[in-house]
């Protein structure tokens, strides 16, 4: 079963399927060390990892497995980052969340903006009943992140990542569908149609 990659709308932001034209900011996000210090691998080396990243996501789309969406902003189409749903289930109607975006657009409340919209569309059209997410327990900002649109810090994985050489623990966080507050969005996401 496929799963069409949605084009999704807020007030601030564009979420849309990757194109090749996004390898080189791509690769730029996932190059810098800063973004990627609490990640659980190394900053890329090779532009071919972002060429090989946005071949995943359409065949992640083509398996019916996940989607992920490069998010820019409306205004003047900067690219942000990234924003997905990723081990889709449709029979345990369930997936997991992620993101990750530039260093320039931190603190802006663009990921709590693009999460939002993206789980909009999970429980809305896909019909999920769970979300889960997780994040290092140093990344205090993605923590309050996945807080602040309503996942329950469920419990910690000891000692589960090595980041940079250097073991990590993780929190894994949970959103259920009974839940979920979409009436928390300020400015309603919606879906372009295609």
């Amino acid at each position: 079963m496929t799963l069409a990659t949605p084009v999704l709308h807020t007030a601030r932001l564009r979420l849309r399927p990757f194109t090749g034209a996004d390898a080189d900011m791509l690769f730029a996000l996932h190059s810098s060390a800063l973004v990627m210090r609490y990640w659980d691998s190394p900053p890329w080396d090779e532009r071919a990892r972002a060429e090989r990243f946005i071949d995943t996501c359409g065949k992640m789309a083509d398996e019916g497995t996940g989607a992920r969406v490069a998010i820019e902003r409306a205004s003047d189409g900067a690219f942000v980052g990234w924003c997905g749903l990723t081990g889709w289930n449709p029979d345990y109607r369930s997936a997991s969340l992620g993101y990750v975006l530039a260093e320039a657009m931190w603190g802006h409340g663009y990921a709590t903006e693009a999460a939002r919209a993206v789980l909009r569309w999970a429980f809305d059209t896909l019909d999920l009943n769970r979300v889960q997410a997780g994040t290092d327990t140093r990344n205090v900002a993605s923590a309050r992140v996945l807080e602040k649109i309503g996942f329950l810090r469920e419990g910690t994985l000891r000692e589960d990542c090595v980041v940079n050489g250097e073991v990590s623990d993780s929190w894994v966080f949970g959103l259920i569908r009974r839940e979920w507050r979409p009436a928390a969005v300020p400015t309603p996401a919606r879906e372009e149609r295609r």
